[in-house]
């Protein structure tokens, strides 16, 4: 039974994809069975790990979750072995207007989830930078969900509302969702800001944040 997990963060640039990327990446090296879902319109992760827009046009996460494909018909493999993808383009912008009619609309890729729990050992959904439908989806379907944290001015209020989104979830639709870790991202050990971020972000969320921090480099992204 594959563990979900989500990645998400409302602010866009705090290394969201690339952490999706790179944690996938480090599962398959590792030979557990991994499948990314692209869930932000912009399909960043997609094109990242060397997809085709072209290639996944007609079938991808968008026509898994209005229900006209089945996911499993929407995976493509990358070059890495035990690595797989869901991608995603800007069709998935509209998925929130189509399904506005929709019964149980928020719990739409955790049913379309069911047919490949025993497939693979771990799913993660890169979401998109923002609060909205799809998030909500992401968040309904996962087990758990790793933050990155831009060691950056308002970093910090910026978590605020997720952290309301959050407990709204655990509280109506999703009681087992849990917060796996806070992983900071962008750390300039020649800023003071960024250890003072740090230093914060451990005191208030203590042994959720991992002890790896991301430092700032324009080669990581």
């Amino acid at each position: 039974m594959a563990k979900v997990i989500a990645v998400t963060n409302q602010k866009g640039g705090v290394g969201k994809t690339t952490s999706s990327i790179n944690l996938a990446a480090c599962l398959a090296v590792a030979e557990k069975r991994t499948l990314l879902i692209d869930l932000d319109p912009q399909g960043n992760a997609s094109v990242g790990v060397g997809l085709e827009k072209q290639s996944y046009a007609e079938a991808n996460i968008y026509h898994a979750i209005i229900g006209s494909l089945e996911l499993e018909k929407t995976i493509y493999k990358t070059e890495l072995p035990f690595f797989d993808i869901c991608p995603s383009d800007n069709n998935l912008i509209g998925a929130e207007i189509e399904l506005v009619s929709e019964f149980a609309r928020e719990s739409k890729l955790k049913m379309a989830f069911e047919s490949i729990m025993d497939k693979y050992d771990y799913i993660l959904i890169d979401c998109p930078p923002s609060l909205n439908l799809l998030t909500v989806m992401a968040l309904v379907a996962s087990h758990s969900l790793i933050v990155p944290l831009q060691t950056e001015f308002f970093a910090l209020e910026g978590l605020t509302q997720l952290m309301k989104t959050i407990e709204r979830i655990k509280d109506q639709l999703n009681s087992n969702l849990d917060i796996r870790g806070i992983l900071l991202t962008m750390f300039d050990k020649r800023n003071k800001l960024s250890s003072q971020v740090e230093n914060e972000a451990r005191n208030y969320f203590k042994e959720k944040v991992y002890n790896t921090v991301i430092p700032r480099n324009v080669r990581l992204s």
